[in-house]
């Protein structure tokens, strides 16, 4: 039986992973779960599941969680060092799913455990993507990708040399306003940014797909998981979202990886890894699908893709400023202070304000994190509504 901790139990990516566990009875042991502060889902799901720990990290929180687990014998714990805590229990694989920079202490920790580590926090392996790959070198940890994209790759490289590939593709659906005209956008409300064409996910990833600023993340998060070097990523944008990735071959050979548009198959992947589980999902109908569109992106109508890639090319810290810029820019945005179009704008005059050395130091990433949010708020007053 494995032991498992879900670190952002109560979210889309999080809530995937107890449907998984609790369709495989008797193969997993629930070690701890965390939320941030949804009490009542993070107390159903850790009866449900017969969870040892459950953590919420705004310690406010902490009495009603208390009440919620009251006779279960389910210890109840609260505030951001109780999360890290959580993740230092020594569990046998850890999913990291905790949204934004501030799952980066709790991942590290997980990581230095030397266990298996499933990342669906692409955020912080963006910001501190050296530190955390040096650490799970470190400790003989292995990071498994979650992410749909990289989790594709992961399967297609398959124990390859990574000098016999030629390049790694990922594929972007093109969110839900992938044809649109750019002037057009301007007017698109939250409501409909968070609307994917394909997926279901949280309202800020789906904001970030609609942007695409979610593949220039990956794309950065690439580069950490798979060192191929920058110039052999591409992205090329597949409406369907059958094929996740590809990967090619110095003989030509590309692999590729598809599956139905759901964040339980790669979960299941990792949960698994090295062997394979039985999933809810239903099998791939390709003659129902009856085609798969390819095409290239436009980085004239989504400039966040190319700002990621500059970023990324740029390195040190100004993949920390890119994730601390977005994140403040799509909360204005879902609260209805600015535009879909002014999300991209900050970011860029972010990026253009700040530029600090390369963090050697988890303390000197947050450093740089704090600033960078507090330059996009300073930038954000001169657009809100």
């Amino acid at each position: 039986m494995r032991s498992v901790t879900v670190l952002g139990a109560t979210g889309s990516v999080g809530s995937s992973t107890l449907d998984l566990i609790a369709r495989a009875p008797g193969s997993f042991e629930v070690l701890a779960l965390t939320a941030h502060r949804d009490v009542g889902k993070l107390a159903a799901a850790a009866r449900r599941l017969g969870a040892r720990h459950a953590v919420v990290a705004d310690e406010a929180c902490l009495p009603a969680l208390r009440d919620a687990l009251s006779g279960t014998g389910i210890t109840a714990a609260g505030g951001e060092a109780a999360v890290v805590e959580a993740a230092s229990m020594g569990a046998d694989w850890t999913m990291a799913a905790i949204v934004g920079c501030a799952g980066l202490p709790a991942v590290m920790a997980a990581l230095t455990g030397g266990r298996a580590v499933a990342l669906a926090n692409k955020e912080a392996l963006v910001s501190a993507g050296s530190l955390m790959t040096a650490a799970a070198t470190r400790s003989g940890a292995t990071l498994l990708p979650v992410d749909s994209e990289h989790n594709a790759i992961f399967q297609c490289l398959a124990g390859q040399s990574l000098d016999r590939v030629r390049r790694i593709v990922l594929t972007a659906s093109g969110g839900p306003f992938r044809a649109m005209p750019r002037d057009a956008m301007a007017s698109v409300t939250p409501a409909e940014a968070v609307k994917h064409p394909n997926w279901s996910m949280g309202a800020k990833i789906s904001v970030d797909s609609a942007t695409m600023m979610n593949k220039g993340l990956e794309l950065i998060e690439a580069f950490h998981l798979f060192p191929v070097g920058a110039e052999r990523l591409e992205v090329i944008v597949h409406p369907q979202s059958v094929v996740h990735s590809m990967v090619e071959y110095v003989d030509g050979s590309t692999l590729a990886q598809m599956g139905p548009p759901d964040m339980r198959v790669p979960i299941a992947h990792a949960l698994a890894w090295p062997d394979r589980m039985t999933g809810p999902c239903p099998p791939l109908d390709l003659a129902a699908i009856g085609r798969l569109d390819f095409e290239a992106p436009d980085e004239t109508r989504f400039p966040a893709l190319r700002l990621a890639r500059q970023a990324l090319m740029a390195g040190g810290g100004t993949p920390a400023i890119l994730n601390a810029a977005n994140e403040v820019a799509v909360a204005a945005f879902l609260a209805g202070s600015i535009g879909f179009l002014d999300i991209a704008a900050i970011v860029d005059d972010t990026l253009q304000s700040y530029d600090p050395p390369a963090p050697q130091t988890l303390d000197e990433v947050f450093a740089i994190d704090r600033e960078a949010r507090v330059v996009a708020d300073r930038l954000l007053e001169d657009v809100r509504h």
